[in-house]
């Protein structure tokens, strides 16, 4: 399993677990709540949005919006679970089970990937803790159908920013792809699966071993996609850069990847995100240098 683990950060940046440990009567619960909370509170609202931009009747690609409907809960350092209007009860005692198990994964998944690496145990998870621990948060998204999908993506290509993320998504409905030797590929449904992927922290960090990788969501014309991604995220912060194991001694000198907060990272990505990764990469360098200098 390891090894096939490692294969899947080396060479494709995703992988899908199933035997994952978080019961499918949970994953249930938590589908059906999602879905529910979806008919009840927001599908209304996107239909109004789409109606207001005129979104049905487009005639050319949009490349500044996604056909998605989302909502954000943060767990770690301090959840917001009870300020989240519109959730029943249920639905958020569902979900704050649903994180302790994601977070439990994630963290036994980072020291996995330590194993792999060669680093000590725990050195991924030090790393991420910062002064006030992890940021873990949850972004829930629905795809609805969509009538123009080939001018409006789900969800634009992307390389996530943070550490390791975890996703719960629909088993009928599909849409993720990943970019992988310049093609396209499905990331398929799969019925109580997990699927993992990287984020740019943990490229940084193993200094280009496992790389974070564009993906994207299509929009379907039949059928709402869920979509419930945790993201595991170093605290704000913390201080990223490779490994010093994983650096070899020639590379030393002309270090490949730079050494940054993360906050400063995730306040660049904020207006990069559907752009590629090397510029922001080597902008983290530049302010990296003027702080050495400085």
């Amino acid at each position: 399993t390891l090894k096939v683990i490692n294969d899947a950060c080396e060479n494709w940046g995703f992988f899908e677990l199933v035997n994952h440990g978080i019961s499918h009567d949970l994953l249930d619960a938590v589908e059906r709540l999602t879905k529910e909370h979806y008919r009840k509170c927001m599908e209304q609202r996107f239909k109004e949005m789409v109606a207001s931009k005129g979104l049905e009747a487009v005639q050319s690609e949009i490349d500044d919006l996604d056909w998605e409907s989302t909502f954000f809960l943060r767990h770690l350092p301090e959840s917001n679970l009870a300020e989240i209007p519109d959730l029943g009860e249920d639905y958020r005692k569902t979900m704050k089970e649903f994180a302790l198990e994601l977070e439990e994964l994630a963290e036994q998944l980072l020291d996995l990937l330590c194993e792999n690496l060669g680093l000590e145990k725990g050195y991924l998870r030090k790393v991420f803790c910062g002064s006030k621990g992890p940021t873990f948060g949850t972004k829930v998204s629905n795809y609805p159908p969509c009538p123009k999908p080939d001018l409006i993506k789900g969800l634009r290509a992307h390389t996530d920013a943070g550490g390791i993320i975890l996703l719960f998504q629909d088993d009928k409905v599909s849409g993720l792809q990943l970019l992988k030797d310049g093609q396209w590929i499905d990331v398929p449904p799969m019925k109580h699966s997990i699927v993992i992927n990287l984020g740019d922290q943990l490229e940084v960090i193993t200094n280009g071993k496992y790389k974070s990788v564009l993906h994207r969501v299509l929009a379907q014309t039949d059928g709402t996609r869920m979509s419930i991604a945790s993201f595991y995220n170093p605290g704000r912060d913390a201080v990223i850069y490779p490994a010093p194991e994983l650096v070899e001694k020639e590379e030393k000198e002309s270090q490949i990847y730079p050494k940054f907060v993360f906050e400063d990272y995730m306040k660049l990505y904020a207006g990069l995100k559907f752009q590629a990764k090397e510029p922001r990469f080597e902008a983290m360098k530049a302010v990296e240098s003027t702080i050495n200098m400085g």
